[in-house]
């Protein structure tokens, strides 16, 4: 991306550029190989009942399935897989090959023909299906921070997210919530979304921190949650002005979260002028396939309500 391009002007804030904040793992294959197997013998999917060098395992495992499936790196996949488990594993086993991950918010929702994406075909556990695969897999390409790692089709807007600005919101999105190594947490949302990509499958390897529906310290929800159990999730930021402390504000344009209650998230800035959420920051997307959507002034993205 151009530095004199607009949408590197709206991901600079103050005088950080684009991929200069130093994160303690750099890329979502340095967060597989550092964290995970650094706590091999952890369980941070604790419902599923894997260790971390288990999760680990499947994942390449899952990379050696995709490559017989004819996957190649910079390729767009559709996981569109209610399983938990599954979609977890494909996420992650496409970054490990150099591959994109997109996902549709709904059924409806189909991606552009000149967006050329793969579909797989397989039906049931992929642990399973892939148990019979090599747990051995060198990746041959290795994304660099700044490249799409995923995209979301909706209704009217194609957004390409980077593996940099998936990583620096959950990064900001530990700091918010406090979230410590081993501490328990879970999010109920379902994998459809960049939110889920950064809430649930990023930041719990991340932080180190326990998934689990099991009674978690911390609960992260779309419906009303007192301020002691956990976090609302809500996308309606016009009426951000009325959040309580616990609220946190998504939108796909900024990876996933961009303020709690009215507070941005770290390195991210933002004010609301009307029905207009004007975003600039290191989460902000690389752009939407439509460009004629693409609309800035003054540095920031402007997004107009839906």
């Amino acid at each position: 991306m151009q530095p004199d391009s607009p949408i590197y002007k709206a991901q600079t804030i103050g005088n950080i550029e684009p991929i200069e904040y130093m994160i303690p793992y750099p890329s979502t294959q340095a967060i597989i190989e550092g964290q995970i197997i650094k706590y091999k013998n952890e369980k941070v999917f604790k419902d599923y009942g894997l260790t971390n060098i288990d999760f680990f395992n499947s994942i390449q495992r899952i990379s050696n399935w995709l490559n017989d499936q004819g996957v190649l790196p910079k390729d767009k996949v559709v996981i569109d897989d209610n399983s938990f488990l599954n979609s977890i594993l494909l996420l992650y086993g496409l970054w490990h090959i150099g591959a994109i991950a997109v996902f549709l918010e709904k059924e409806n929702h189909s991606p552009k023909k000149k967006l050329n994406v793969k579909y797989l075909d397989y039906s049931g556990d992929l642990i399973k299906i892939t148990e019979s695969h090599s747990s051995h897999f060198i990746p041959k390409y290795k994304p660099l921070l700044n490249d799409d790692a995923v995209v979301v089709v909706s209704n009217d807007k194609t957004v390409f997210l980077s593996h940099y600005g998936l990583l620096v919101n959950a990064n900001g999105l530990q700091k918010l919530l406090d979230l410590k190594q081993q501490q328990s947490f879970f999010c109920d949302i379902k994998p459809k979304t960049s939110f889920w990509v950064v809430i649930c499958a990023i930041l719990p390897i991340y932080a180190m921190a326990t998934f689990t529906s099991k009674s978690p310290s911390i609960l992260l929800t779309y419906d009303d949650i007192d301020i002691k159990n956990g976090f609302k999730l809500r996308e309606d930021w016009v009426n951000i002005d009325n959040y309580e402390k616990n609220e946190l504000a998504l939108c796909k344009e900024n990876s996933a979260v961009f303020a709690l209650d009215n507070n941005p998230i770290h390195l991210t800035d933002y004010k609301i002028i009307e029905d207009e959420l004007w975003l600039k920051g290191h989460s902000l997307m690389n752009g939407y396939f439509e460009k004629d959507k693409m609309v800035f002034k003054d540095d920031y993205l402007i997004i107009k309500k839906e």
